[in-house]
């Protein structure tokens, strides 16, 4: 296959030979998710292989159809061609840097122009969850929660009041995320509470899905999957048209996996994708508590490789490896291809290839940025594998002590 075809030409043609689909089967899996009638099959099958091969990229119709045979989200098969700019700036921006809107607000001098820049600041301390270091992101986060929180002893008129306390309700999100990923549950989750809180009293539905998907998270990451379960629904419940909706939706269903509940999986699976595909692809992916269309397929990935399905996991891997590498000279969502190489060690040992599990495990464990609790969890599939089918082998013994090491603080 040539290099020179989109990206989506290739995937069309590595999810349907996952899935070990003939060109022909794939092309008549279209008619189970379309409401019209289809052409004859011969003129599906010519359209299918057009697309493969990237001689034309299928039109508004046919795009979602195709997505959905797949099983993943329209958008994260065809992004759009110029994806939308990232955090702004703060001084192109507003003409102030952080040190000016400091002396602003202990200056008691908050206006709109203020406000804006300190907006910006919280959107832009949110995008760099992925990629900063924990201990460096949490100190800048709580310093600037500590500036809102003193700024409600300042002369604020209702609407900039709401406007800074919404603004610490996602600054209490974003920190206590940190505190998770770095094992302190205890400070978390008075950090999640303080969250939700603020998200009741400004009436923010992102906030408040986002407070019950931290609990999603933290019950899954201890092995609580009804609790998953349960707060998944809470969230869903509070959550209205936010993207948080969908990754509530996706802790369920990776519960399910856990449960052995392979057909509520897929149901789950298939009603995050639907509720995916009707929302607007969002002005920055790279904020953490926006849900980007590439993420669904990091979703799936985590639940089929739990289930065993690695010809699936295996491609969803590399895809989210693709897209989650080489952004402005770093990796743009380095957690995720941490728990992208898991799943490919995992499948490889599950084929006997003991030498790549291990190579693929170790790069993850090398991993800069990484979540404790959530790296802990997804490696426990690969220690079960190692444990099952190469307890004799020293390789795999070696491993498993490095997996025990990085387990431990979590």
């Amino acid at each position: 296959m040539s290099d020179a075809q989109p990206s989506w030409a290739r995937r069309i043609r590595s999810m349907r030979e996952a899935r070990g689909w003939s060109q022909a089967e794939a092309a008549e899996q279209m008619r189970r998710h379309s409401d019209k009638t289809l052409p004859d099959a011969d003129h599906l099958l010519r359209r299918w292989k057009a697309w493969e091969l990237g001689e034309n990229k299928p039109g508004g119709h046919y795009a979602p159809l195709i997505a959905a045979t797949l099983n993943t989200a329209t958008q994260a098969l065809f992004p759009p061609e110029q994806a939308p700019s990232n955090s702004v700036e703060l001084l192109t921006a507003t003409g102030m840097d952080t040190l000016e809107i400091v002396s602003r607000l202990q200056a008691s001098d908050v206006n709109d122009a203020t406000l804006e820049a300190v907006r910006i600041t919280v959107d832009r301390l949110c995008s760099e969850y992925a990629r900063q270091p924990p201990f460096e992101l949490i100190t800048e986060g709580r310093q600037w929660l500590r500036r809102l929180v003193e700024m409600q002893e300042q002369r604020l008129n209702f609407r900039q009041r709401r406007d800074t306390l919404e603004l610490a309700g996602w600054l209490a999100l974003l920190v206590g995320c940190l505190e998770y990923d770095l094992g302190d549950r205890r400070a978390a989750e008075a950090t999640r509470q303080a969250a939700l809180s603020l998200g009741k009293e400004v009436g923010s539905p992102g906030i408040m899905g986002w407070a019950h998907e931290m609990t999603a998270w933290f019950a899954l990451t201890a092995g609580d999957y009804r609790g998953v379960l349960a707060a998944g629904r809470a969230g869903e419940q509070v959550s209205g048209t936010h993207s948080v909706s969908v990754q509530l939706i996706a802790q369920q269903a990776k519960a399910y996996a856990r449960m052995g509940m392979h057909a509520e999986m897929n149901t789950t699976l298939e009603r995050g994708r639907v509720a995916l595909d009707k929302l607007e692809y969002p002005a920055n992916i790279d904020n953490h508590f926006v849900v980007d269309p590439s993420k669904y397929d990091f979703y799936a990935m985590d639940c089929y490789r739990h289930v065993g399905e690695d010809r699936l996991a295996r491609e969803l891997s590399d895809e989210v490896i693709r897209v989650s590498s080489g952004f402005q000279d770093q990796d743009r969502w380095p957690m995720r291809i941490a728990e992208a190489q898991i799943t490919l060690g995992v499948a490889a040992a599950r084929e006997g290839d003991l030498d790549g599990a291990v190579v693929y495990g170790r790069r993850a464990l090398t991993n800069g940025r990484k979540s404790l609790p959530s790296l802990t969890m997804v490696s426990q599939d690969l220690s079960t594998v190692l444990r099952e089918r190469y307890s004799g082998e020293a390789a795999a013994g070696d491993f498993l002590n490095e997996l025990r090491e990085i387990q431990r603080p979590a």
